[in-house]
């Protein structure tokens, strides 16, 4: 059967003849055109698309065409994207790229932008400028190039040594690069005592006081971790010196004598006492404390008519011969026993022989305020007589002396003859008599500076 040019093309896609003859549904022969349409749709329907791989796989979706706003999201973002990596390749030409030139203390030189200036230092060996040197804590050099880093300043700002490494020359116009500093070991500290010496002089004048206490100090030291070499940073707590000084004092406008009497009281104390009592003189008795405790109410008597009491050690010892303990020990001693004796206190002293050098005063000055010599010596010890006793006061006599006696210790008749007469020719003179303490106040000797015992 022939078909117009609009008929169905039945033999298109059929090639089983089993599959046409089914078709022919009046049996002429003929394939019936409506039943081929029919069964084409019922196949197309059930039949899904195979795939290269043999599988089944649904039918396609239709395209859909972009519209108008989706196609501008996407050129905005297509232009963005070629600002960013034009601003992006700009960058990189301005500070990594490009080639700077740097006048380096008027030397021009060039390097990528990106370089850093640890990096430029090192290329260009420093420029020829050396490190500091490191030194010890007395300034001896340890190391020649273990100082600090060359110095840069970049456009006239200084960079710190630890941006070397992470600035870059990028912006640089001029650089200065100088040496580097020395710079002095490091160093651990300590805190050491400082113990206080003495100025002790002892030649000026028959009076010795304590004018400073000495107390120790404290000073911060400094160690050189790789030297060893210790020196002194600074005094944290100011060290005191023991300061003891002689003094002579001659009060001005005035002629004064100080009668002083030793070894007492004795059983020739009390007409001692009588004469100066009689003749209203106020004397110095430098008194051993175990006769102080044997003669109590001569001691009582002394300070009750104004006389001053002060101490001549306990058994009168050579004192330096006593240890620093055994010294302590004598002259406390000899002060509780005036005291017990008296009820006064004293912190004043008349060595035994005088014997009492710079070593004793270190070892006492915190429990001694004073030492008193003399500077008129009868030497009534050795008996001359009344009027050799009398003629070496008179002679010896001036405005401010210390005249040397006896109340006990021997016999001491000799004084009691002789003591009249010295009072009354002194007295002609025009001398009055004063006490110990008189005398340093009138003379202007500074107040003893009292220990802590």
């Amino acid at each position: 059967m022939t078909s117009s040019s609009d008929d169905y093309n039945f033999n298109s896609g059929y090639d089983d003849a089993e599959e046409l003859e089914s078709l022919d549904i009046d049996g002429n022969g003929d394939v019936d055109e409506a039943a081929v349409r029919t069964w084409d749709t019922t196949v197309n329907a059930d039949v899904e698309e195979i795939g290269f791989d043999g599988s089944a796989k649904p039918p396609k979706p239709p395209r859909k065409k972009m519209g108008a706003v989706a196609t501008a999201f996407v050129t905005v973002i297509v232009a963005l994207a070629v600002v960013a990596l034009a601003a992006g390749a700009w960058w990189m030409w301005q500070t990594r790229w490009r080639t700077v030139h740097v006048s380096v203390d008027g030397t021009e030189v060039s390097a990528r932008a990106d370089t850093t200036i640890q990096t430029f230092l090192d290329a260009n060996d420093d420029f020829g400028r050396t490190r500091g040197r490191l030194l010890s804590l007395k300034g001896k050099v340890l190391d020649n190039n273990g100082g600090a880093p060359v110095s840069v300043s970049v456009n006239g700002t200084a960079v710190p040594v630890n941006d070397y490494a992470v600035t870059t020359i990028a912006d640089a116009r001029e650089m200065t690069v100088t040496p580097g500093k020395d710079i002095t070991e490091a160093h651990v500290s300590e805190t050491r005592t400082k113990h206080y010496g003495t100025d002790i002089n002892l030649n000026n004048g028959p009076i010795q006081v304590v004018t400073q206490q000495g107390e120790d100090g404290e000073e911060e030291v400094w160690i050189g971790k790789r030297s060893k070499e210790e020196v002194v940073h600074q005094e944290t707590k100011p060290m005191r010196n023991l300061t003891v000084k002689s003094f002579a004092p001659q009060p001005e406008g005035k002629k004064v004598i100080a009668l002083t009497f030793d070894d007492g009281p004795s059983q020739y104390t009390g007409r001692i006492l009588d004469i100066l009592k009689e003749k209203k003189v106020k004397a110095t008795f430098f008194d051993l404390g175990e006769e102080a405790l044997a003669y109590p109410q001569l001691e009582q008597r002394m300070v009750k008519e104004g006389h001053q009491v002060a101490s001549h050690s306990v058994s009168h010892p050579y004192m330096p011969d006593m240890s620093r303990d055994e010294l302590r020990k004598e002259i406390l001693t000899s002060f509780d026993d005036l005291e017990n004796a008296s009820d006064t206190k004293t912190r004043v002293l008349r060595a035994p022989y005088g014997a009492f050098g710079v070593q004793q005063w270190k070892d006492t000055a915190d429990i001694v305020d004073m030492n008193v010599l003399w500077s008129i010596d009868t030497l009534d010890w050795k008996r001359p007589g009344a009027k050799a006793i009398h003629d070496e006061v008179l002679k010896n006599a001036y405005n401010g002396a210390v005249a040397l006696m006896h109340a006990g210790g021997g016999n001491r008749t000799q004084d009691i003859q002789a003591l009249p007469s010295i009072i009354d020719d002194l007295r002609k003179q025009g001398y009055s008599f004063v006490t110990i303490d008189e005398l340093c106040e009138m003379g202007g000797v500074p107040k003893p500076a009292q220990g802590k015992e």
